[in-house]
């Protein structure tokens, strides 16, 4: 009988630790972080460093990440009310890393395709820019007005990004291997291996600011690359942050927006 007793007991006591009074599982903790995940070496939009600053997010014991991303990010979380988490992540790891549950959004300059919708939502846009390419200051190519005029051309783009799928748009293109890093892209270019990279303009603006000897190819209306270059922030699917975000980004204004990314650029370390 007293086995019986303690059994029952033990029982009750289980009972009451998995639930409570109104039916919620007491393991279930309220989440106070939002984990974002971003390359961290993708500037303006993000990249590392070693001090601290105002706009800065430690990311290690030694660095820490700042750029555009890192100040939308931190004002949104700021908005929902929770602290700011930024974690450094490979391009290709991104979406993994949020169907895997380790972040909680991606804000990384990513756009919004198709193929990506397959495995997470995306919000509304939170940056549109224009496609142009990078090429050498010294290159004849610093005058083209149109893309066709890189035929022939060696161009690199970034590998699973936009930037390389709009490289076959061009006809008789060398189409180059594409990196993983922006900035190996950019020491392609300055090594001579490639005549052109492709990028959007606020990046562009920063690896010229960065990189004396670079300059940046804009195209004649009709004659650029066809190309969505909105970025938008990535979320688990059916996320209950889709609707908040939205509602966030649709009180930032696009002039405000603007003088985000002219403040990033500005501030960018000196090298890519």
């Amino acid at each position: 009988m007293k086995k019986l007793l303690c059994l029952l007991l033990a029982m009750m006591l289980v009972g009451c630790s998995s639930s409570t009074s109104e039916g919620s599982t007491t393991t279930e903790t309220t989440k106070d972080t939002f984990t974002v995940g971003m390359e961290c070496d993708y500037a303006p939009f993000n990249w590392t460093q070693v001090e601290d600053s105002e706009t800065a997010v430690k990311i290690s014991d030694v660095d820490y990440c700042d750029g555009y991303d890192v100040v939308m990010a931190t004002r949104i979380a700021n908005e929902l009310g929770l602290e700011l988490q930024v974690k450094k992540v490979s391009w290709d790891n991104l979406i993994p890393s949020i169907n895997n549950g380790d972040i909680d959004a991606i804000i990384a300059g990513m756009t919004d395709t198709e193929e990506r919708r397959q495995e997470v939502d995306f919000t509304d846009p939170y940056y549109a820019s224009q496609m142009v390419v990078i090429v050498k200051a010294d290159s004849d190519l610093v005058n083209i007005s149109d893309i066709q005029e890189l035929s022939g051309k060696k161009v690199m783009g970034q590998l699973a990004t936009l930037y390389d799928d709009v490289i076959d748009q061009i006809d008789g293109v060398i189409h180059m291997t594409p990196q993983d890093a922006y900035p190996r892209m950019v020491l392609a270019l300055n090594e001579g291996e490639v005549d052109a990279i492709t990028a959007e303009m606020p990046v562009a603006q920063g690896v010229v600011a960065a990189n004396e000897g670079l300059a940046i190819v804009t195209f004649e209306e009709g004659h650029g690359f066809v190309a969505d270059t909105t970025v938008s922030i990535a979320l688990a699917k059916n996320s209950e942050l889709k609707d908040q975000i939205n509602d966030i980004l649709s009180n930032i204004s696009q002039d405000e927006r603007n003088q985000i990314m002219l403040d990033a650029t500005d501030r960018q370390p000196a090298t890519n």
